[in-house]
């Protein structure tokens, strides 16, 4: 029999509090080598923290964060943390000579997974200085030295943020294939990316930590299963509640001698009610008549500088069009948006807007509140509109304000105390209150939670308006919009049938893709050590991949099928056992199908 996995990081009854709010309340967990641990939960709500105590640099109020012997740890937070006076190579590889890290197939896969887009199509890239950089590019260098640094423990705080569709797929190959001996602790709000890496998800809300088997999907599984049970015991709780009360409410009011055990059962009950969680929802506002006639771009042609970003892009946006676009950094994905609200001049052809069109545009920045700074949150709601209805009912900013997830005093913070997701909700309210017909969205997911990203969402799904949104965020991209189109980087705006996994492919395919940029470098510091396959290699490794993502395809709709299953015998521990047994050999086979396709994929090329 297998030993169990050693833990490399225990938290026993673990508290932490700032000032008045509590962290982590009793909390008591472990991580063990070879876990996979995606982390979700409400902005501020604790996240950050928790990784600090897990790589020992905050340490806890009462309890105890204990680490193996001998255990390195590497966390990306944040917060920019590189030399601005370094290079490229001293932050990722150090003193390695190129022979030396272009030797290693983990290093030279980092390399080309992460730095492609670093103008690196020499070796000579790497010997960039850091400062002059954009915080994007600079994020992926910090990651990119972690990732090559390989600790026991990987602690990542929102690995993804300024990664393209691509990089994130590229990620989540990578860190699935790390060494079993080590261990990965993620926090992330893209969905896809914690359903491609994750083998357990944590859940960190009111100062706990809830453990779910699974990536994202399972997790949305077992969080409606709990939610069910919590139903059905505050259902009969309430029943039995209002039957206590109207006893003791029965009789004359002087009469003060009901038995002590009926009383103390009806306090035991108010005191069991749940404390309220700050649901956030977003509002259903009412959209302006929209005509037939909505943005129209001909022929139009946009260049920075000597590069051409759009190139004779003719564009028809309908009424009630869900688009989603993506494409690598830099290809021209805002400015493609700025041409559409007018914010950006073509240097040729035509942008037509129809008459009726009121149009509202989420940019990625957040700095259009900094004006609004001093001011409380209800009145930022407030100037937009004093009141709106919602259907048949007119509400105030203060109550639009609550249902946001601004409950009780945070309405009445000020805007410069807001947190990052904070401030993003508090721009799209804004904007969704001027009730526009048509909503472009520039990265809308940045800095949101996964509980505001749903509610968002559902908001969506109802709209009558045109939508287009550009994302890294492939879930969001998939399930907001019914369209996908690509700017590949040549100028041209490619429709998607296939979808996003059709984007992926082709950039695969285009000999200049970041990816290829990557590979370049790696190859040129490796020498004549890099495999060159032949052609006929590589369309049969094409065949194999697409029967390998077939299997994996097969296996998925079993793994859901037997979620199914387990929901309906939830209280039958026997049968959850049997369920959960033939769970985890599809998930280990699904495992080992994934290691098979990412062999063959390099074959593939």
């Amino acid at each position: 029999m297998a030993a169990a996995p050693v833990n490399l990081v225990n938290l026993e009854r673990a508290r932490l509090a700032f000032g008045t709010r509590r962290i982590l309340d009793d909390v008591s967990l472990g991580v063990a080598a070879g876990d996979r641990i995606g982390v979700v939960g409400r902005n501020s709500g604790g996240k950050s923290t928790l990784l600090r105590v897990l790589a020992g640099v905050q340490p806890v109020d009462d309890g105890r964060a204990t680490q193996t012997g001998g255990l390195t740890v590497a966390m990306l937070g944040q917060d920019d943390e590189l030399d601005p006076t370094s290079t490229v190579r001293a932050c990722v590889v150090g003193e390695l000579a190129d022979h030396e890290w272009a030797g290693d197939a983990r290093v030279r896969d980092v390399v080309a997974g992460l730095l492609g887009g670093l103008d690196a199509a020499a070796v000579g890239g790497l010997d960039a200085v850091v400062g002059p950089m954009s915080g994007g590019e600079r994020r992926r260098i910090a990651l990119a030295r972690h990732l090559v640094e390989d600790p026991d423990l990987l602690l990542l705080d929102e690995p993804t943020n300024h990664l393209d569709v691509e990089g994130v797929a590229w990620l989540a190959r990578h860190l699935s294939a790390r060494r079993p001996s080590s261990a990965l602790v993620a926090i992330t709000h893209d969905r896809w990316f914690l359903d491609a890496m994750a083998t357990t998800t944590w859940e960190v809300h009111d100062g706990q930590v809830e453990a779910y088997d699974g990536g994202y999907a399972a997790y949305v599984l077992a969080r409606a299963e709990r939610d069910r049970l919590a139903a059905s015991t505050e259902e009969r709780r309430q029943n039995l509640l209002r039957k206590e009360l109207a006893w003791l409410r029965r009789g004359p009011p002087a009469r003060t001698s009901k038995p002590k055990f009926r009383i103390e059962a009806a306090n035991a009950l108010v005191a069991d009610v749940p404390p309220p969680r700050d649901d956030v929802e977003l509002l259903r506002f009412a959209t302006r008549r929209l005509g037939k006639d909505v943005i129209d771009l001909e022929s139009v042609r946009v260049e920075l500088g000597a590069r051409v970003l759009l190139d004779g892009v003719t564009w028809l946006v309908g009424p009630g069009d869900r688009v989603g676009i993506v494409g690598v950094n830099g290809s021209g994905k805002s400015t493609l948006l700025q041409v559409l609200s007018g914010d950006v001049v073509p240097s040729s052809g035509r942008v037509r807007t129809g008459k009726t069109v009121r149009l509202a545009f989420l940019t990625q920045e957040v700095r259009e509140l900094d004006a609004l700074a001093e001011r409380r949150v209800v009145d930022a709601v407030a100037e937009v509109r004093e009141t709106t209805h919602l259907g048949e009912r007119e509400v105030t900013a203060s109550q639009l304000a609550e249902r946001l997830g601004f409950t009780g005093q945070r309405q009445q913070s000020l805007v410069k105390e807001l947190s990052g997701g904070e401030r993003r909700r508090l721009q799209l309210l804004r904007l969704l209150m001027d009730e526009p017909n048509v909503l472009l969205l520039d990265e809308p997911t940045n800095d949101l939670d996964v509980d505001t990203l749903t509610a968002l969402e559902d908001l969506l799904d109802g709209w009558a308006g045109t939508l287009i949104v550009v994302s890294h965020d492939r879930y969001a991209l998939e399930r907001m919009c019914d369209r996908q189109l690509a700017l590949l980087g040549d100028g041209r705006l490619r429709d998607l049938p296939g979808g996003v996994e059709e984007y992926l492919h082709l950039r695969a395919a285009t000999p200049d893709s970041r990816v290829s940029s990557g590979a370049q470098v790696a190859r040129a510091a490796a020498g004549s050590d890099v495999v060159v396959h032949t052609p006929d290699e590589q369309r049969t490794a094409r065949k194999e991949l697409a029967r390998l993502e077939r299997q994996v395809e097969r296996i998925e709709r079993q793994v859901a099928q037997l979620h199914a299953e387990m929901a309906e015998q939830a209280s039958d521990h026997l049968a959850i056992g049997q369920l959960d047994e033939r769970l985890r050999g599809l998930l280990a086979e699904r495992e080992e199908v994934e290691s098979r396709w990412m062999a063959v994929a390099e074959v593939a090329g």
